[in-house]
């Protein structure tokens, strides 16, 4: 479903993405392991077209997009819950879900989508008229998945959901992604909380200086020896 094949990313004069190749397929969980400045969430803007690969290739659905303008790579399907949420604090709850769904017509579509995002977060429908900057942490990434899931989509890029939360809205989050992707998203998670991301996951990557240097299931992640030292305490 997302496929980067031998993607090279710079920002100026630094190579930050080096022979990237990982896959997504439909209906997983997929988590990209790494530690800060690792490369993930370049990984991230690279896949949503908000920064160019110079080299290689990256696809969704068996087109490529590396060179497609973010509003369509969103309109086919694929979006980004970014690092640190990134609501717009002066809109209401409300107004931020209503932004997610900005380039869709199909009324009865959005309202459906509305009911069930509300019925996955019910915080949020409490909160409904409630500006969003003055929401928790933990409510705020609730609405942040909720305002992504507002755009129908197909595979949902999450990008350290888990950043400062206390352990039981970790859970929670984690919950949540599990309970996406049984509601047929699949879902392209960047995490360093290995632990929890490996436990959730199908599948995993470990990226370190930019380059991939594991790839397996999750389950032999969670038993691998250089994962274990570097993300897991062991």
């Amino acid at each position: 479903m997302l496929k980067l094949d031998g993607v090279d990313t710079y920002y100026g004069p630094s190579h930050i993405l080096k022979n990237v190749s990982l896959e997504v397929n439909q209906g997983e969980i997929v988590t990209l392991l790494g530690a800060n400045a690792a490369g993930k969430t370049t990984t991230m803007k690279t896949i949503l077209g908000l920064v160019r690969p110079t080299k290689g290739a990256v696809s969704f659905a068996d087109q490529r997009i590396d060179r497609t303008p973010t509003k369509e790579i969103v309109s086919r399907g694929l979006v980004l819950v970014p690092e640190a949420r990134r609501v717009f604090p002066r809109m209401s709850v409300m107004e931020n879900l209503q932004m997610g769904a900005y380039i869709r017509k199909d009324t009865a579509a959005i309202q459906a989508d509305l009911d069930r995002v509300l019925t996955l977060f019910p915080r949020l429908k409490e909160r409904a008229t409630q500006l969003a900057g003055t929401l928790s942490g933990g409510e705020q990434q609730m609405l942040a998945i909720g305002r992504a899931l507002m755009a129908s989509p197909r595979l949902v890029c999450m990008d350290e959901p888990s950043m400062g939360l206390s352990p039981i809205l970790v859970q929670t989050v984690f919950d949540t992604i599990q309970r996406i992707r049984d509601q047929g998203v699949t879902v392209f998670l960047v995490e360093q909380n290995a632990f929890m991301a490996l436990n959730i996951a199908d599948r995993g990557y470990v990226l370190q200086q930019g380059r991939i240097v594991l790839a397996d299931t999750a389950k032999n992640l969670l038993t691998n020896d250089l994962v274990r030292r570097a993300y897991l305490g062991g």
